[in-house]
This record gives C-alpha cells, structure tokens and sequence, in this order.
C-alpha cells in the first residue's frame, strides 16, 4: 500500500470516532479537555491495535488465502464502503453518553471493528503494519479531538456527509486494490 493509500484509510477509519466525539461533544458540557482526551486516547489506541490484531490474525492463514488476497482486500473495502454510506442513510443511532471505563471501553471497540478488516486487507497487500496502525491511531486520536470540540461548538450538524465521504474513500480503495 502506498502512503497515500495509507492516510485515505486512516482517515475513512477514523470518521466513526469522529462521529462518536460529535455527540458526545453536544451534549457532555462538563470538564470538556478531560472528555475529549479520553474519548480520543481510547478510540486512537483501539484503532491502532485493532488493525494489528487482524494483521497478525491473517498471517496464520495467508498461504491458504493467497491465492484470492487481491479479491479479498477488494471484498473487505467494498463492504466496509457500502456499509458506511448505507448508515449515514439510517435514522440516528443512539450513542452511549457516558464516559465511564467501560463506555470508553465499548466505544473505542465499536468504532474499531471496521479497522480490524482493514488489518486483514494491510496483511494481504503484504504491506508491514507498523506505519499503518500508528497512521490510523494517530489519525483517529486527531479525528475524536476535532469531533468532540467541533460537537461542543456547532450543537446541530449531520455527521451523514462524513459518513458518506468515508464510504466513498474506502469504495475508492476497493477499486484500486483490483489494479
């Protein structure tokens, strides 16, 4: 994967932590730097070692899959591309609003499960993990910061087009990883 490549995939990851930060930013007025903090730290640490699991998970059976790895990356962004734009069309999710240890917990996993797959597709383009879970965590430590403050700021914005645009990026890398 080339750099480029790379950074697109941090940043269509990273909108969901994004999101979350959003709403969490309209409505939680109390002790603001220290919510954006941990919502940022939990989701940026999540997004850097859930790709990491998927890549390392893969390496065990890569001889088996090889075969079909440039058919399998493009499967795994496609859906994930698809699924991005198919919610930014749902009605409202709930968000959970707390920020305990374990709401950050369950928020950093929730928002994290799409850069697992994207761990997987890393693992099969036979590209090293370690500058892309570092470029994706750090990308989502820097999304979740600008969405919780950007949330205590607008109070009324639809996240939608964001949700769309990352669908799109990772639709774009679908189609790419065929040529």
């Amino acid at each position: 994967m080339s750099l480029i490549t790379i950074i697109l995939l941090a940043v269509a990851l990273s909108i969901d932590a994004c999101v979350v930060s959003f709403a969490h930013g309209l409505v939680l007025p109390d002790k603001r730097v220290r919510n954006s903090l941990m919502l940022a730290i939990f989701t940026g640490a999540a997004q850097g070692i859930m790709p990491t699991i998927g890549y390392f998970s893969t390496q065990v059976v890569y001889k088996y899959i090889a075969p079909a790895s440039k058919w399998l990356v493009f499967a795994i962004f496609m859906y994930l591309g698809i699924k991005f734009i198919q919610e930014a069309f749902e009605k409202d999710k709930e968000v959970p609003l707390c920020l305990s240890i374990q709401c950050l917990f369950m928020i950093a996993i929730a928002t994290s499960i799409d850069a697992l797959a994207a761990g997987i597709s890393i693992s099969l383009t036979k590209t090293a993990i370690l500058v892309p879970a570092c470029l994706i965590a750090c990308t989502t430590f820097m999304f979740a910061l600008v969405g919780y403050w950007s949330g205590c700021c607008l109070k009324k914005f639809s996240t939608k087009y964001l949700e769309i645009f990352a669908g799109l990026i990772l639709i774009a890398l679908a189609l790419k990883s065929l040529f």
